[in-house]
């Protein structure tokens, strides 16, 4: 060494800018190798170091990374990588306390005691090593540096409620792990830092935390050795470390130079302690403060002067023991707990015969244990390298290839990635053994690539777990107070700074749920500020939008398009109701109030187009009186009203009142007071909702389906539901109100008291079967009895006779029936009522007595059509020349022919008025006014305008109806007494066969 090498010793505490010294000194001379205790930290400094002098005068040399250019000028190395002999101007050795370590320790020591530059020699640490290195370095010249910031302790505080820019520490994987989880979910993720990672991991990390993507950065203790981070706040979530023996206590200066880490350059910092960390006592936390800590008294060392002759002597020159009262013989490290492992193989005991084959096996025995998986396999893998090495000459190629392509995947989770990450590690030291491998370049450009893959992909799966992008790039957003920008595509999603956040539905923002709970404050507060233009010009748009946008639902919700924007309540009066606007509170009540404006004009509109007659009836000056005060009824009754329910009020009206109330499209039906328009389906589905509205309802039925005249009747709905919905509950069917007044205007038409059988026209009207149409009579009051009789066959000769017969004129045919009023004055698209049929309807309904009079009270001078009747029109003008042998014989024939054949048995219905039950079948508290088939008072007219004792001939009851004939052989009911048969007429040319036919029958 040179008398004039000059020996420096710049001690303090952390943020001093010793490396940065360090750095600018080696810098000023022409060759200089600094030492670092970290390979994070080395690649850190070599890349400043790179970027002041060009990449073709800096060297980086660590265990798993060699860069080594032809003309280097500056070595930039771990402690345990500095090359020895070089001769290099100058040598500096940062981070010099951890000559006390247990583990690294004798590594430092040997630096101290052996390492030197030319010109100058720098070791940098604290000041705790000021004694040590005085006894330890002749000649050495001690320089202090003070903190370039304060460092103040501020206690105890939850992770929750953690600073920005600040640095938690932990000391296993699954604390650093559980505690990344949190302050994901919390504030949006952390960078994780851990001294396992690859430089490329841990670099990405680094940046991760320092472009500011993520405020909080999770990391064991490797940030305590001079990375260089813009921390403002260390916390410490434990006391305590395992370090590679037994969990013990940090000492006190160990927690300085961690805590050293908050605060950069003239920032100030504090530090504190988090998680389940107790505070630290008031002595330690000034210790720290103040950097007074208890001096180093022992430095680890082991021999570094070894013998190489044998195996045995080679241990036991590491195991040599120092007189020096400052050096402690270091505890037995991997390396040499290794070198005794081999050394009881025989095998390999056997081929060191030389000390080329001793030094070999060293140079194997201090491959690092990166895997960490047991002595046993690391001591197998070592031995495969040795033998490999001593016969060889070298590691093959392909059991290499074997080995690096086993690792190199880059699947997997966190865990998986870490343990590939460190078995390349092993193969990538491997590489930079001089002379152990063929092609040494290449392998090592082939573990760097895989190692280089497995960090990215690490990095990858570390942010992908604990770095929440979105919240993390809201609360920056945030706290820098800038105007977050909010896009909503045409589906209704909300992204905030290129960030899903949710959904803006109508005028409501439904926040993302795919985030956790604690994130939800921030994430809703970033969007609704961020969606606030968004809001006005969305309400613009609403009120502008034309009425075919908006619709209701029965539920009374009011919809614009696919998303609800408010819904309906109660007014003062039914046709009156009000809205409620879903508007989200952070939207303004300035939006809120024009929504419910465009709401209300909707929903008035609406009311005023469906239920204009109604309203117009409503507004009718000139009713007055008792015909104003039915308006009034049928307004609140929403145009529908039961007639048993206003039967005094319908008595009452004289013809005058009922003409202007008809005049309103007020049609008087004997079950129903409505309004024909108001029952179509639009007005009919508003209508619902409007009264389940009045009657406070909490879930609104559903109107039925357009278009059907009967429906099952509904169960578990409140009293009214079907009136409102047009309808009649009869049994287990509910009838259209407009079809049940037309099928009572046929009902009028028949013998109720004695019985009568259902008509095709009734079934037509009601749209259903026999069975059911029998059911629904039930319902409406009337006894069904069944029965079954033989099919009637079709008569060839009244087949014939009909269309003569239907040319015959016929009184009652002539005259308008009832059913055919009933039919022009249901129709939903009929303004008003046809006067007459009204009259009729009311006639009938008022009356006491059945509509059908017993032919007992009231004969008829009309004589029925008979057989006979029927066939003498015809035979007056049959060819006279035909004898009446051929007649009988031809008769004859046909009934031969008939006789053999099995009658067909055909079920069939006769109703009766049931006087003393009501609907449903229940029993009748006195007579139901307006019953159907009810007989009007004598000299009254009938419900279809003709005289007491008219009956028309109707179907099946011998006259033409609709030129449709009763089955032969039909039960029938009469009140009347039977006609005396008109005498045949005994000059008629066929008068024998007529004869003898009426014998047969």
């Amino acid at each position: 060494m040179s008398g004039s090498s000059r020996i420096e010793a710049v001690l303090g505490p952390t943020n001093t800018g010793k490396t940065h010294y360090a750095i600018e000194r080696m810098l000023m001379h022409r060759t200089g190798v600094i030492g670092l205790p970290l390979r994070l930290l080395a690649r850190e400094v070599y890349d400043r170091v790179k970027e002041k002098r060009g990449p073709s005068v800096v060297a980086l040399i660590t265990g798993e990374e060699r860069i080594v250019p032809e003309r280097a000028q500056y070595w930039v190395c771990t402690v345990e990588a500095m090359p020895e002999g070089m001769g290099a101007d100058f040598v500096a050795v940062d981070e010099i306390q951890l000559c006390a370590d247990p583990e690294r320790g004798h590594v430092f020591t040997d630096r101290l005691l052996r390492a030197r530059g030319l010109l100058e020699t720098l070791f940098l640490g604290a000041d705790t090593m000021r004694s040590a290195i005085a006894a330890q370095v002749p000649g050495v010249v001690f320089t202090h540096r003070d903190r370039l910031s304060e460092l103040t302790y501020i206690g105890a505080k939850k992770i929750s409620r953690m600073p920005a820019r600040s640095a938690i520490v932990g000391f296993s994987v699954e604390n650093v792990y559980a505690i990344a989880e949190l302050l994901r979910r919390q504030k949006g993720g952390a960078a994780v830092v851990m001294g396992a990672l690859s430089p490329r991991t841990r670099n990405a990390q680094v940046e991760l935390y320092q472009s500011g993507e993520v405020d909080h950065l999770v990391a064991t203790d490797a940030i305590g050795m001079g990375l260089n981070l813009d921390i403002q706040h260390v916390a410490f979530s434990s006391l305590s470390k395992f370090d590679g023996r037994r969990m013990r206590p940090l000492q006190p200066n160990e927690l300085a130079q961690i805590a050293g880490r908050a605060g950069r350059h003239t920032q100030n910092g504090t530090f504190g302690v988090t998680g389940e960390a107790r505070p630290l006592p008031e002595d330690l936390a000034q210790a720290i403060t103040a950097n007074r800590f208890v001096p180093v008294k022992k430095l680890q060392w082991r021999n570094a002067r070894l013998d190489f002759g044998t195996v045995g002597r080679l241990i036991g020159s590491l195991e040599e023991r120092t007189d020096d009262e400052w050096l402690s013989r270091a505890r037995e490290a991997d390396d040499l707990m290794a070198l005794k492992t081999l050394a009881e193989v025989g095998a390999i005991r056997a081929r060191l015969s030389d000390p080329q084959a001793v030094r070999l096996l060293w140079d194997v025995c201090r491959i690092p244990d990166f895997r960490g998986i047991s002595h046993a396999e690391h001591a197998t893998l070592l031995e495969t390298i040795f033998n490999d090495l001593l016969e060889l000459r070298r590691i093959p190629d392909d059991w290499m290839a074997r080995q690096v392509k086993r690792i190199d995947r880059t699947e997997g989770d966190i865990d998986t990635l870490s343990k590939r990450l460190a078995y390349i590690r092993t193969w990538t030291y491997v590489a930079q053994r001089k002379g152990w491998l063929d092609d040494e370049a290449h392998w090592r450009e082939v573990t760097r690539a895989v190692e280089d893959r497995l960090s990215d992909a690490l990095h990858a799966r570390l942010t992908q777990r604990f770095v929440d992008r979105r919240t993390s790039v809201l609360l920056r957003r945030l706290k820098q107070r800038e105007s977050l920008v909010a896009e909503v595509n045409d589906l209704g999603e909300v992204t905030v700074e290129e960030q899903f956040v949710g959904r803006l539905e109508g005028f409501r923002f439904i926040q993302d749920k795919s985030g956790s709970p604690d994130e939800a404050k921030t994430l809703r507060q970033a969007s609704l500020q961020a969606l606030a233009p968004h809001f006005h010009l969305r309400a613009d748009k609403f009120y502008n939008a034309p009425d075919s946008e908006i619709d209701y639902t029965d539920q009374g919700g009011l919809m614009w398009g696919e998303h609800a924007v408010g819904k309906l309540v109660a007014g003062s009066e039914p046709l009156k109701p009000q809205v409620k606007a879903f508007v989200d509170d952070e939207a303004g009540a300035d939006v809120a109030a024009k929504v419910e404006r465009r709401l209300q004009h909707f929903i008035d509109r609406k009311v005023a187009t469906l239920f204009e007659p109604l309203l117009n009836l409503q507004r009718d000056e000139t009713l007055t009186g008792l015909a104003r005060g039915f308006a009034f009824r049928m307004v609140e009754g929403n145009g529908v009203v039961p007639r048993d329910e206003v039967a005094g009020d319908v008595k009452e009206l004289d013809q005058e009142a009922r003409g202007m109330l008809r005049k309103h499209g007020i049609r008087f039906g004997q079950f129903t007071i409505f309004m024909p328009l108001l029952l179509k389906p639009a007005p009919t589905r508003l209508r619902l909702v409007l009264w389940s509205l009045a009657q406070g309802l909490d879930e609104f039925p559903s109107s039925p389906p357009p278009g059907l005249v009967t429906v099952p009747t509904a169960t578990d709905v409140p009293e009214g539901y079907h009136t409102m919905a047009g309808y009649r509950a009869a049994g287990e069917r509910a009838i259209r109100i407009d079809m049940l007044e037309r099928l009572a205007d046929l009902l009028r038409a028949q013998d109720t008291r004695g019985g009568f059988e259902a008509t095709p026209d009734m079934l037509s009207i009601t749209g259903m079967t026999l069975e059911q149409f029998a059911g629904l009579m039930q319902g409406l009051g009337y006894k069904a009895e069944r029965d079954e009789r033989p099919k009637a066959r079709p008569q060839p000769v009244e087949a014939k006779t009909a269309p003569e017969a239907t040319t015959e004129p016929d009184a009652s045919a002539g005259a308008e029936t009832p059913e055919t009023d009933t039919e022009a004055a249901s129709e939903a698209d009929a303004t008003v009522a046809q006067p007459e049929t009204d009259a009729a309807a009311e006639t009938a309904a008022e009356a006491e007595i059945p509509a059908e009079a017993p032919a007992a009270e009231a004969p008829t001078e009309e004589a029925p059509v008979s057989a006979d009747t029927s066939a003498e029109a015809p035979a007056t003008e049959a060819a006279p020349e035909e004898p009446a042998e051929v007649a009988i014989e031809a008769a004859a024939e046909a009934s031969d022919a008939d006789a053999p054949a099995e009658p067909e048995i055909e079920v069939f219905y006769t109703f009766t008025w049931a006087p003393r039950r009501r609907q449903g079948g229940r029993p009748q508290q006195g007579r139901r006014e307006g019953a159907p088939g009810d007989r009007p008072a004598r000299g009254k007219p009938r419900g279809d305008g003709k005289p007491r004792g008219d009956k028309p001939a109707g179907k099946f009851q011998g006259g033409k109806g609709k030129g449709k004939r009763p089955p032969q052989g039909a039960k029938t009911y009469s009140a009347r007494p039977k006609k005396a048969e008109k005498p045949i007429d005994p000059d008629n040319p066929f008068a024998a066969a007529l004869m003898g036919l009426r014998d047969k029958t």
